[in-house]
């Protein structure tokens, strides 16, 4: 079963299917009797409901067992507390925390979070086959599964969509699953997918980039929070260094041309630089960057506390590299210019969001010199508001009266 760490879980379904009969599979990997084979494959089909009016998928059309759980569509009052479910990595963590804590704070609950830990070989099958047991999900997956029928739970990627979906099947909770889960979508009450992902559905809700938490109050506290960058002088440019893709190649090349173009804006206009990188980037062009760029630079925890937020706040532009959707809609929520490196078109699904973006006038490709100037008024992207309107209206969710906290800068 080694093999399964070096396939992909498309790779997976071919072997399972090609080596085993349906009986075969369940039996090795211990099958729930009621999961069906042939509704865990990543099909695109789209079914009708035939729930009550307001709701957004049908239970019985999957995971048969929610429909035994669930009454209606609403979460119960009881549901005041709002799971988020993830895996520990930064993009999903900071999706999926948007999304429960703006929901939390309409909805006057509060918001648990758990980082799923997915043992073998359901970490290689997920989300396609659901466990029989919790514990294949780690030991802090026992508290939400205590908790009561009609909480909302919300996940974001592949190994948070395998948990909000056996939470929904054999808890009765309400699944709110973030990008999307490469299986049909009724397995869950709703979608939040980036219209880049390319995904439809009638329980689908789409969104130009990814979701954050960055608004105006977001980036005040920010500013506050680390007011001694606000006195280094301007222009203050931010890189954000990402790593390498299937469409996107880190290579030496690429990094020569980016720090060439960061050069020439420091020769020619002065002002500060900043340089941070994500856990993806790697080791060599971290090294790469530090030596032979200036300024404060943070590659890990190593250079102290994570300065991102007040960076992100603090700077007058922000160029970031072709490779990350996470932080193009970041730089892009400010209302300062962001600039691409991105010296052939870019492919895929990360090139249509770009290419969304140029349009929009809110992404230029990275020159020898700026062209702040030619960005105009800038229209933050902002979609988070927007989007849990929806999610509200969809799923109906009690809403409180408006509160004035904002999201942890985080």
């Amino acid at each position: 079963m080694g093999v399964g760490l070096w396939l992909n879980h498309q790779a997976i379904d071919k072997v399972l299917f090609r080596a085993f009969t349906r009986s075969r599979v369940r039996h090795m990997f211990g099958l729930s009797s009621d999961e069906s084979i042939a509704g865990a494959t990543n099909s695109r089909a789209r079914h009708l409901c035939c729930a009550p009016t307001g709701c957004i998928s049908t239970p019985c059309c999957r995971d048969t067992d929610a429909a035994n759980s669930l009454d209606g569509c609403g979460v119960t009052d009881a549901g005041r507390t709002f799971w988020c479910v993830h895996d520990g990595g930064c993009g999903n963590r900071r999706q999926a925390m948007a999304v429960a804590e703006g929901l939390a704070i309409r909805s006057d609950a509060e918001v648990r979070e758990v980082v799923v830990s997915v043992q073998r070989p359901w970490r290689w099958l997920a989300p396609h086959w659901l466990p029989r047991s919790p514990a294949a999900f780690g030991e802090a997956f026992a508290d939400v599964c205590a908790d009561g029928a009609g909480r909302l739970v919300v996940g974001c990627g592949r190994q948070a969509a395998l948990a909000t979906r056996w939470l929904r099947a054999k808890r009765g909770f309400k699944a709110l699953q973030i990008l999307d889960p490469r299986i049909d979508t009724d397995f869950y009450d709703l979608v939040i997918a980036p219209e880049h992902d390319g995904l439809v559905g009638d329980n689908v809700v789409s969104t130009l980039g990814s979701l954050h938490s960055i608004n105006a109050g977001w980036l005040a506290q920010a500013r506050i929070a680390s007011s001694q960058l606000g006195l280094v002088p301007a222009p203050r440019t931010l890189l954000l260094l990402g790593g390498p893709t299937r469409h996107h190649a880190m290579d030496q090349a690429y990094w020569t041309g980016l720090r060439e173009r960061v050069e020439s804006w420091l020769e020619s206009e002065g002002g500060s630089l900043w340089v941070s990188s994500s856990r993806r980037t790697p080791k060599w062009l971290r090294k790469a960057a530090r030596d032979e760029l200036p300024g404060r630079q943070w590659h890990g925890s190593q250079d102290g506390d994570n300065p991102y937020s007040g960076m992100i706040a603090w700077a007058d532009r922000i160029i970031v590299t072709a490779d990350s959707a996470n932080l193009v809609s970041e730089a892009c929520a400010t209302s300062v210019p962001v600039y691409c490196h991105a010296p052939e078109v870019q492919q895929g699904k990360i090139g249509h969001l770009f290419t969304r973006l140029q349009d929009r006038g809110r992404l230029r490709v990275l020159r020898p010199h700026s062209e702040d100037a030619r960005f105009g008024v800038i229209e933050p992207l902002r979609s988070l508001d927007a989007t849990i309107d929806e999610v509200q209206k969809r799923l109906g969710l009690p809403t409180a009266e408006p509160l004035r906290r904002q999201p942890r800068l985080a």
